[in-house]
């Protein structure tokens, strides 16, 4: 049976990652990488590197934070959207759309790389900044809804949605990640009837994507989960397997997060 894999990754850093990405890419092989948190500018993304490996790609970059890429094994991504509608000033690299057909499907599938707002601190203009972003966000992920199409919201929300998605619900109980605003406005996106992979593939929960740096959170397994795939119900339909490559997160150099994939049989 033939497969796409799609996967989301915030790299933390493209230029101070790239030997792990690569590895990554190399040894996982999937067909759809969404990137977050590239932290370069347009012309400083390393596009050469992927296409020796037999990826295309299409970026959103931004000098020193922020930015999303999507790459593409042996195809070249078709965008559709780069950024968010509804507040003009806002030059965040945050949003990126496309079409990605892979093989000889018939169809693309469409998929979203996603870098949510933190919304630290709080309370205060960043979390606001926040939340009205996943107010956009949801109208954005309503268009693609009417489109009927089978897509993929892939990246880094920065919302744990449950209790049993964090080490400690008492050590980030006063963080913007898990503030109940913030989790409302995740589950709405779920009321709309899109798919939380990750969520509903294990719902016993301490799955976990993101350990921090500091105080020992990798090795003592101190995570949570804020990587998410959100999937349309054409492509919810055709979900075979999901996981988290937690490896990755303890080599040398790494990023904070681990790389999160979901399998659609096609």
């Amino acid at each position: 049976m033939r497969m796409t894999k799609v996967a989301s990754f915030n790299i933390n850093g493209i230029k101070a990652r790239l030997p792990r990405l690569i590895e990554w890419l190399e040894e996982t092989q999937p067909d759809i990488a969404c990137l977050q948190e590239i932290k370069t500018q347009d012309e400083g993304f390393p596009i050469a590197e992927f296409e020796k490996i037999g990826y295309g790609a299409i970026w959103h970059g931004q000098k020193s934070f922020n930015g999303v890429a999507i790459l593409a094994k042996g195809s070249e991504p078709v965008e559709t959207k780069r950024g968010l509608d509804g507040e003009p000033e806002d030059d965040h690299s945050r949003y990126l759309e496309a079409d990605v057909t892979i093989g000889d499907d018939a169809s693309p599938l469409r998929v979203a790389s996603i870098y949510l707002p933190n919304g630290n601190p709080l309370p205060g203009p960043k979390f606001d900044y926040k939340l009205r972003w996943m107010k956009r966000l949801r109208a954005r992920a309503a268009e693609i809804w009417a489109e009927e199409v089978p897509a993929v919201l892939a990246g880094d929300y920065n919302v744990i949605p449950r209790d049993n998605d964090v080490f400690s619900v008492n050590a980030m109980a006063s963080d913007a990640l898990m503030q109940p605003e913030s989790r409302a406005a995740y589950r709405r996106l779920l009321a709309d009837g899109w798919t939380d992979a990750l969520g509903n593939w294990h719902p016993q929960g301490n799955i976990w994507t993101y350990w921090d740096y500091q105080r020992g959170a990798w090795q003592r397994d101190n995570g949570f989960r804020i990587d998410h795939l959100l999937l349309s119900p054409q492509a919810a339909d055709r979900l075979s397997a999901c996981g988290v490559d937690k490896d990755h997160r303890g080599r040398e150099k790494a990023s904070d997060h681990a790389p999160t994939w979901v399998i659609l049989d096609r």
